[in-house]
């Protein structure tokens, strides 16, 4: 950032000139020197990054000024300089927003140094910050991000940049590894949000309590390891996204917090009793039919309902057509960029091989697949032999033979049946579909497990 623009108010011409001597000696400073708050305000147009106020001036207390700075520039910082040692007026000052409170002594030179050079830092922190969330933004332009030319794709194009111009909470679904988290980054980054975070919680990753934790944060001595606090992800996230994969983990006690947080507004860390204001977009992603989930019990119907101002599905990689080739172009792109190769090529032959596989990874298998590739072709030339499909299950084999989904569907749970010794409950659970499926096949002998 440019030099850090200081305004000076001192009504004492002698201390004034000290002050704007002392601290234009640093090179990253430039000071103006005011006698009157009236001069001070009528310059407020030059934008300063730092007001620091003598608190006795002749034409208006300084808190009076303080009040009228942060009415015209909230974000300003303001520093009072003062001779009076009352500890009263420096608390009221600081309750009125004023950064720091300094007494007039031999000390004051040098703590308003030190706090000019915290300020400016701070300001080329967060001015770094938004020239990376604008580089981040360009980044998930939506035709850029979602890349397809496919129709499913260009319908969630459409889904997606009706997200984004509205301020709903919403439901992704889809399969593992289809970039549910991708989506949601992009329509967070083209809504109206884009200059406040985007915070993500993966609920596969912790126990029930840890993930409280997570969500709400906890004050010190909340529960025994607490030794400090620590804001949640509702705090982190204020005024942004709130983005929680695997949503459908959560039990249905924590799910019932959830709504109460989104739908009032307010929380408590957790050992704290004192309410907290916090808004954000809470997005939910999941791999399950989220509706089978609210019909057997497992999801709550009034968490479903906040969530349900619209639901995108986003379509497997199978179902994209010659779309993967192109991300595997990019896939291939980035690998060379990554490692520092030259440029790699891919084979007609080898593209052919990539577009007969039915990925059910998709795109993560699909990245996978092609860095393999990448590292073990010859000449820079991916060739049929370095395209390696490896098939994690038999049922990844269905799309080769001549049976209908119904029947397909069938054999996996009868496998699944046989192997938990025809605990219906668990499979449902284990398969992520409804207990009424499994009952119906066997009801109508879809499935016969004399076999």
């Amino acid at each position: 950032m440019d030099k850090l623009k200081v305004f000076l108010v001192e009504d004492d011409p002698w201390y004034g000139e000290i002050l704007k001597h002392h601290l234009g000696q640093q090179p990253s400073m430039e000071v103006k020197l005011f006698t009157t708050a009236r001069d001070c305000l009528q310059e407020l147009e030059q934008q300063p990054d730092v007001v620091c106020v003598d608190y006795g001036l002749p034409d208006m207390d300084g808190d009076r000024l303080l009040e009228e700075l942060l009415l015209r520039l909230p974000e300003l910082p303001v520093i009072i300089i003062s001779g009076q040692e009352d500890i009263t007026v420096a608390v009221k000052l600081l309750k009125q927003g004023a950064r720091e409170y300094f007494i007039k002594d031999t000390h004051t030179r040098d703590l308003l140094v030190r706090s000019l050079m915290n300020i400016s830092e701070h300001l080329r922190l967060k001015q770094q910050v938004q020239e990376l969330t604008s580089k981040l933004q360009l980044s998930y332009d939506i035709e850029k991000a979602i890349a397809g030319k496919s129709f499913p794709v260009r319908k969630l194009i459409g889904l997606i940049e009706k997200a984004a111009d509205s301020h709903t909470n919403l439901i992704i679904t889809g399969e593992p590894g289809v970039g549910k988290g991708e989506v949601a980054r992009t329509i967070h980054y083209n809504s109206d949000r884009k200059m406040q975070p985007i915070v993500e919680v993966n609920a596969s990753l912790y126990t029930a309590e840890q993930l409280e934790q997570e969500l709400f944060g906890y004050e010190k001595g909340a529960f025994p390891g607490a030794y400090h606090s620590k804001p949640g992800k509702f705090e982190e996230a204020g005024g942004g996204t709130l983005l929680i994969d695997d949503l459908n983990l959560l039990d249905s006690i924590l799910q019932g917090k959830l709504v109460q947080v989104v739908q009032s507004g307010f929380f408590s860390r957790m050992g704290s009793s004192k309410k907290q204001a916090v808004e954000f977009r809470l997005m939910g992603a999941v791999s399950v039919n989220i509706v089978d989930e609210v019909r057997e019990g497992r999801f709550r119907e009034d968490l479903y309902f906040v969530l349900h101002g619209m639901m995108i599905d986003v379509p497997p990689l199978r179902e994209r057509g010659k779309d993967v080739l192109l991300y595997a172009r990019q896939f291939i792109r980035d690998y060379s960029t990554a490692n520092k190769k030259r440029k790699i090529y891919i084979s007609p032959e080898a593209e052919t091989k990539l577009l007969s596989y039915h990925y059910p990874g998709n795109l993560r298998e699909l990245k996978s697949t092609v860095d393999t590739a990448c590292a073990m072709c010859s000449n820079n030339l991916i060739q049929p032999v370095n395209i390696v499909f490896h098939e994690v299950s038999k049922y990844t084999q269905f799309s080769n033979r001549e049976k209908t989904l119904r029947e397909f569907t069938a054999e996996i749970i009868s496998d699944y049946l046989k192997k938990y010794d025809q605990d219906i409950l668990l499979v449902a659970k284990k398969l992520d579909i409804g207990k009424s499926t499994i009952y119906n096949m066997l009801k109508t002998g879809i499935i016969d497990l004399t076999k």
